[in-house]
């Protein structure tokens, strides 16, 4: 019975979540957006505090969503189907918590009912970041914030 009323993200499986359902889990941190580098070594990810053109730097928002396919070719769809795939994505990342079978943090806008927490909690790098249309991408690795994963 408990199960019932537990949050549809404890309950159903990513796979099992509708469309409303799935794009509800983003926290809107904006990371996923952040320009990232892979140590060609190791292979290990760098997130940048170089942000996608099209996210908005105070927001955490991307500014053409509907056609961001259009204007970032490279821009990434997160899916179900895709969830094996998350560990690049931030350990915060409502996505990825759900996926590995984790809940969601007390500031997550579904839990706490607030949007602006993920800024105020300094989770997004809400005002913390610079358009890739600023920095050279020769540059970027002067941009280095944090290893992914």
């Amino acid at each position: 019975m408990i199960a019932d009323t537990a949050p549809f993200w404890r309950r159903k499986t990513l796979d099992q979540l509708n469309a409303q359902e799935w794009e509800s889990l983003c926290d809107g941190c904006g990371l996923c957006c952040l320009q990232k580098l892979e140590d060609e070594e190791d292979n290990s990810v760098y997130y940048t505090s170089i942000a996608c053109k099209l996210l908005d730097l105070q927001t955490c928002q991307c500014s053409d969503y509907p056609n961001r396919f259009r204007f970032v070719p490279d821009c990434i769809q997160l899916t179900p189907g895709k969830a094996d795939q998350f560990k690049w994505l931030p350990p915060t990342c409502g996505y990825r918590l759900v996926s590995e079978g984790q809940d969601l943090p007390s500031w997550h806008h579904l839990v706490c009912g607030d949007r602006g927490q993920v800024h105020e909690q300094r989770i997004s790098r809400s005002g913390r970041m610079l358009s890739e249309n600023d920095v050279d991408e020769d540059d970027w690795e002067d941009h280095l914030i944090f290893r992914a994963g």
